[in-house]
């Protein structure tokens, strides 16, 4: 069966539920843990200083958002959209515990931008740029939101072969007859460079991170991927029998990856840098 292409609308659809927001909120020391070094490369290579406005586009829970209003500090702004108000609940409720007042949240579609030209210092977006339905209109309208000389920082994943948590089972439900996991649409080489100059920006550099995620064991990892949107949406194409038989095949694989201490699974993802 061929694979099909990766559906970015339903995978949009399925994050806007309170369920994702939860189970999203749960896992975010794991997240951090994983993803911050390379989250706070994505704000240094955005040159966030004090009294900046920022905007934060997909910022889900706000992990990003804390770090960015703790840079621009009281005399600055960041406004935190997504489409959905159940992460965007979790975000403004981690702002009041941390005691941050510059924090603003809106339901917003990134394609759409409900915001003035010219009206932010430096727009952010964490993981969300390869899931947009349209990412270069969505390019577009932030180009739009900067202002002169403002910077956009986006950070991807790279390809699956160097990300085998998720692309190990994505190949293997691929193989089967899934659908390709939008999550790697701007992961070869070139295609996130030309995806900013489509957006109009200038500039353009992309920076490769490498990360590591430690597991106990291979029953570990088949627990955090049966609990993430990614490998659930790659397995609801398959049929009952298909995914015992995905299952089956990814906990062989993974088993070829274990030693004495778990598993040490590597990972890189991409921050691509423009200038209005």
């Amino acid at each position: 069966m061929a694979t099909k292409s990766p559906d970015r609308t339903e995978t949009g659809r399925n994050w806007a539920s309170s369920e994702v927001a939860e189970q999203w909120s749960r896992r975010q020391a794991r997240r951090d843990k994983t993803y911050g070094p390379a989250t706070e490369m994505m704000l240094d290579l955005a040159r966030i200083s004090a009294g900046d406005r920022v905007l934060d586009v997909a910022a889900g829970t706000g992990d990003q958002t804390l770090l960015a209003a703790r840079r621009v500090g009281p005399n600055g702004y960041v406004l935190t959209t997504d489409l959905s108000a159940a992460m965007l609940n979790v975000a403004a409720e981690a702002a009041r515990e941390a005691g941050l007042t510059n924090i603003e949240t809106r339901v917003m579609d990134s394609a759409s931008l409900d915001l003035d030209a010219d009206s932010f210092d430096v727009v952010i977006c964490r993981l969300g740029l390869m899931l947009f339905p349209d990412p270069p209109k969505a390019l577009r309208e932030i180009h739009r939101v900067l202002k002169r000389g403002g910077k956009l920082a986006a950070l991807v994943f790279s390809t699956t072969e160097k990300n085998p948590y998720q692309g190990l089972p994505l190949a293997i439900t691929c193989r089967l007859g899934g659908t390709m996991s939008p999550q790697f649409s701007l992961s070869e080489p070139g295609v996130l460079d030309e995806a900013f100059r489509g957006g109009g920006f200038q500039d353009i550099n992309v920076h490769p991170v490498s990360f590591r995620r430690h597991f106990s064991s291979v029953t570990e990892v088949i627990q955090s991927l049966r609990d993430t949107i990614f490998t659930r949406e790659a397995m609801s194409k398959l049929t009952d029998a298909e995914r015992e038989q995905a299952w089956s095949e990814i906990d062989q694989q993974l088993g070829k990856l274990q030693g004495p201490g778990g598993l040490d699974l590597p990972g890189e993802m991409l921050i691509g840098v423009g200038t209005k």
